[in-house]
């Protein structure tokens, strides 16, 4: 099977490579106290429950062990990111002490998270190098607040986001290195749903996530952002957009085949939920400055059935 790649994938696939080849055997975690670690786990899952549905629901489709490790991994990523865009002092020494303390060989950390995300990164083998790339991309936000071209963006996207994926790979299952292009692919359009719903947000918290070659394109200017207009030039600035994360979206899934088959079904309603976004904003005149987009319980339930059928069928 073929992936289809684009010139600005290069950078990004050769740190993926990189990152997977550094790969370390499991260490033996020190022995923690059962009772300690069921409650570490719990608390990770009442994070994922507090700042993501959609992942919370798409977890809770994998077995019970791989369901527990991949919250373990969602709350380091979420407590990772949480300290960029909520802490307000003394951020690189917070975010060192993070990378140092959350990385350790053989943590028996009394933060819940690093217990359980550790007792996670040992036991299936998640090579740190991918975790430490992550931190690079949160650390990224205290210096980057603009990115001129679609390659420097999707090289931050592939920091916070197909990193995860990659350390996700490790704890679902994979076939081999060949399906690393396809979870970079989809980590890459995940975050840009992301970017393309939080415009507002991400405005007022002073980043814009949008390519300033292609805003100067459309013949927008960062004024226009600040005044959440929606006209002719933003409505095919955001179809342009749209149709690229849907093509990078399709172009992902057939990776789905080569993950374990008990993880198939959890990956794919996560892409497809987060690409139903996309009809969202679509489907509200591609207005992102007065509304949040999002797919509601029952959207999500309905596209279940679909989901299960495609991941299950996927070749």
């Amino acid at each position: 099977m073929n992936v289809k790649t684009y010139p600005w994938e290069q950078r990004i696939l050769e740190w993926a490579y990189e990152a997977f080849e550094s790969r370390p055997g499991a260490h033996e975690l020190v022995e923690i106290e059962d009772r300690l670690l069921e409650e570490a786990y719990n608390h990770c899952e009442s994070v994922i429950k507090l700042h993501s549905r959609t992942f919370h629901m798409s977890s809770a489709l994998l077995p019970a062990e791989k369901r527990r490790a991949a919250r373990a991994l969602y709350a380091f990523c979420r407590i990772s990111d949480d300290l960029v865009d909520r802490s307000q002092d003394d951020l690189p020494e917070k975010l060192n002490n993070w990378r140092r303390e959350s990385l350790a060989e053989g943590n028996v950390d009394n933060n819940p998270i690093i217990l359980a995300w550790t007792d996670t990164r040992t036991e299936y083998g998640i090579p740190v190098r991918y975790a430490e790339q992550l931190i690079d991309g949160v650390a990224q936000d205290l210096v980057s607040k603009r990115y001129q071209t679609f390659e420097e963006l999707a090289q931050y996207c592939y920091r916070v986001a197909s990193t995860v994926g990659l350390m996700a790979m490790h704890i679902i299952g994979f076939s081999g290195s060949e399906a690393i292009p396809y979870a970079v692919k989809l980590g890459v359009a995940l975050q840009l749903t992301n970017m393309l719903r939080d415009v507002a947000e991400d405005w007022r918290a002073g980043r814009l996530y949008l390519p300033q070659e292609e805003l100067a394109a459309f013949d927008l200017t960062e004024a226009d952002i600040a005044n959440g207009k929606v006209d002719n030039r933003w409505r095919d600035f955001m179809r342009f957009q749209i149709e690229r994360n849907r093509r990078l979206y399709e172009e992902a899934m057939p990776g789905i085949a080569m993950l374990d088959p008990d993880g198939r079904f959890a990956i794919s309603a996560s892409a497809e939920l987060y690409r139903a976004i996309l009809d969202d904003i679509e489907a509200h005149d591609w207005d992102v400055f007065h509304r949040r987009s999002y797919v509601g319980t029952w959207g999500k339930l309905r596209r279940l059935p679909g989901i299960w059928w495609r991941s299950k069928t996927i070749a």
